[in-house]
């Protein structure tokens, strides 16, 4: 009877300490941070009103801005290679794209999913882990819990996605229905005692921007400022910048870019084909009127540049519009549901972007807005809120920032710093005070030339190397607007030595050689 009795007591007693265990391990995960990452596609910072700016007027970003007021905004994010895939990339490993082998978006194998990613690091330590939206790496995610992307580009209007059940279609507008599935996930994540970290990515606001129903006649009489370099004619700088093939002038397309189609026959050769009769009956009464204009007006030379300049911002900004309205969405999901306290809200794009800014579109450069991208932190309890931070960060830095505030140990060969201490308002005195870029797609999309370089708080040294060889010099703080290569001038002899050194240990530190550049380059 005593044996018995004895064996009841030690069952009771495991009991309690199995259940004590287990509410500590809830109490553990809960007290881990969940993390909304929330990234755009080619969302230029000066079209964020927060970062202030000519275009704040003109078309606010309130919910984006409300990250800002109530956390961290970053003067200096840095990206390594301003493209999507490889920016991607580079944010799934911590490692610059000769190490993470996805170096461009055109004749590129897809991303090895094999390889170790912070998604996977989170997700073996208890983190219950999905993406939804635009993935744009060419495999499947790993990593995740739960994945439900666009196919490569992914469509702006009844767009297709793809999961582990494979490709199906959804009716309605991209960007809300990456919201809406987000919220869905959210919603069942909550229930969970693990925490949860969710990236959602957004297809807008990439070519060929196409605003959503509900913004399709938000600007459409509003016209933007002129950034003043809108018509530079790339005196004073090199092959590169002449060579290129991504002007509004030249590449901006009419009919695919612009809406303005002769024919409306030939809206069938873009995606604007799959949308239903109530979706097209509501785009054309927006842009039929402006196309009749058009036609009327015909517009020739820099009259033609300025037209084809209004329409683009007029697009672009409706996309980011509804994006801005997405965020507003998760935002209030988050309070709501009562998990705004302990969730990490991020908020930037995959690069920067041109919008206008020597007459260009797009990205690709070394230069400030191709190569500077918005970051907007909010961590409540820990990040000040209205902070402003002008240390240079990167997207190398991403991974090991998430891993470091989820308590989990950074990978040695990851190549980026950890941002938890600067989040906290503590930089420390050996903190980056320069940074490495290198883009590889050539030729390819705009024909912008292959190059590396080293960028300082002041000034930017830039090598285009085996195309051509040329360097250039930007002095930021005397030519913020980056005009005029003082790389062959005497006065800027010192200068030109100490960054070539400085660029040297740069490539070194992450083990980017010249002969390691080149090998990934196309044999002639």
């Amino acid at each position: 009877m005593k044996s018995k009795i004895q064996t009841l007591n030690l069952a009771i007693k495991l009991s309690a300490v199995v259940g004590l265990s287990a509410v500590h391990n809830k109490e553990a995960h809960s007290q881990r941070p969940n993390i909304v990452y929330i990234m755009s596609d080619d969302h230029g910072y000066q079209s964020i009103s927060a970062y202030g700016g000519p275009l704040r007027e003109y078309s606010p970003t309130p919910n984006i801005d409300r990250i800002a007021d109530s956390g961290m905004l970053f003067n200096r994010c840095l990206v390594t290679n301003s493209l999507c895939g490889p920016s991607r990339a580079t944010i799934l490993t911590g490692k610059y794209s000769h190490m993470n082998g996805f170096l461009e978006n055109e004749v590129q194998e897809p991303f090895d999913g094999s390889q170790e990613t912070f998604p996977k690091l989170l997700q073996k330590t208890g983190y219950n882990t999905a993406i939804i939206g635009k993935w744009h790496l060419g495999s499947n995610p790993t990593g995740f819990n739960h994945w439900d992307i666009l196919p490569d580009q992914g469509r702006y209007y009844n767009p297709e996605f793809i999961n582990s059940n494979g490709t199906y279609i959804e009716k309605g507008y991209v960007t809300e229905i990456i919201t809406e599935k987000s919220i869905q996930w959210l919603k069942k994540a909550r229930e969970s005692d693990k925490p949860f970290m969710l990236l959602m990515y957004h297809k807008a606001p990439h070519r060929n921007w196409q605003p959503g129903p509900k913004e399709l006649k938000l600007y459409k009489n509003t016209v933007f400022p002129e950034p003043s370099t809108l018509f530079d004619d790339y005196s004073n700088r090199g092959k590169a910048e002449r060579d290129q093939d991504m002007t509004i002038s030249r590449t901006m397309r009419i009919e695919e870019d612009v809406k303005m189609y002769a024919d409306k026959s030939k809206i069938k050769n873009t995606t604007l084909r799959n949308l239903d009769s109530l979706q097209l009956a509501a785009w054309d009464e927006v842009y039929d009127p402006i196309i009749n204009q058009f036609k009327k007006e015909n517009p020739i030379g820099d009259v033609l540049v300025r037209f084809k300049y209004q329409r683009y911002l007029q697009d672009y900004l409706a996309c980011i519009a509804g994006v801005d309205k997405s965020v507003g969405a998760i935002l209030d999901f988050l309070k709501e549901n009562g998990l705004d306290k302990n969730t990490i809200v991020i908020y930037t794009s995959d690069q920067g972007f041109f919008l206008g800014e020597h007459g260009w579109f797009d990205k690709r450069w070394m230069l400030e807005q191709s190569y500077r991208t918005p970051l907007l932190i909010r961590w409540p309890g820990v990040i000040k809120a209205g902070t402003v931070n002008n240390d240079m960060v990167s997207n190398l830095d991403f991974a090991e920032t998430f891993l470091d505030i989820a308590g989990v140990k950074i990978p040695s060969d990851m190549q980026g710093e950890s941002m938890v201490q600067i989040l906290k308002g503590k930089t420390s005195a050996n903190w980056r005070k320069e940074h490495y870029y290198h883009y590889y797609e050539y030729p390819g999309s705009h024909m912008v030339k292959r190059h590396y370089g080293i960028s300082t708080e002041r000034y930017k040294l830039i090598h285009f190397y085996y195309d051509i060889d040329e360097w250039e010099l930007f002095d930021i703080q005397r030519d913020p607007l980056e005009m005029k290569n003082v790389y062959n001038e005497p006065s800027y002899a010192s200068v030109k030595a100490d960054l070539n050194k400085r660029l040297d240990k740069l490539r070194l530190r992450y083990k980017d050689s010249e002969a390691s550049a080149r090998s990934f380059l196309p044999k002639n």
